[in-house]
């Protein structure tokens, strides 16, 4: 089973601590709210300097998709992220403040509870087959083809446990999905 989640249909919303903007792709259980998501899944619109938002026992991989980079302050650590496509890990619960390196940028995140399964981040191009198992295919860059889907920039495809091959034409993130609560909720969704 899949589940088509168009970019254009993702509503902005301001960060948590007012310093930009997100766009949820997915998050278990659907409809949770930033303090009882099991893991989310979000584009991030970075317009100016400042810190980022706090989420107590959480990790996340952020991937820059966009712009030229930010030099990150990650719990007293410089961090540099300035190559697109490169997922990093840090905990999402330290202070963490942002200096844009040249003008804003777009970062897709992915955030889950310390102590749950751990989602995977990778991004692609080409042809790769798929394994049966939960996952989130996002096409960053240059689209991409599967299960019968064409997919624009920034659309996604949720894929429940079939075995497919992704047709990647440009920069494509699949994020490895458990069987975390609410996935099952988000396959039974209207959309597909």
């Amino acid at each position: 089973m899949t589940v088509l989640l168009p970019a254009a249909e993702r509503v902005a919303v301001a960060w948590k601590n007012g310093g930009g903007v997100t766009r949820e792709i997915a998050a278990a259980p659907p409809g949770a709210d930033m303090a009882a998501f099991a893991w989310r899944v979000s584009l991030a619109e970075v317009a100016a300097d400042g810190p980022f938002s706090a989420f107590p026992e959480v990790e996340r991989t952020l991937t820059l998709v966009e712009g030229v980079g930010m030099d990150l302050t990650v719990g007293g650590r410089r961090r540099l992220v300035d190559t697109r496509y490169v997922p990093q890990d840090f905990p999402g619960d330290v202070p963490t403040d942002c200096r844009l390196l040249g003008g804003p940028v777009v970062n897709l995140n992915v955030m889950w509870r310390r102590g749950g399964a751990a989602p995977t981040v990778a991004v692609v191009r080409g042809r790769l087959r798929l394994p049966a198992a939960p996952a989130l295919v996002v096409a960053l860059d240059g689209g991409a083809d599967l299960a019968g889907v064409r997919l624009g920039r920034y659309d996604a495809l949720l894929l429940t446990g079939e075995d497919t091959v992704l047709h990647a034409h440009g920069p494509t993130a699949v994020v490895g999905l458990t069987p975390a609560r609410g996935l099952a909720a988000l396959t039974n969704d209207e959309r597909h």
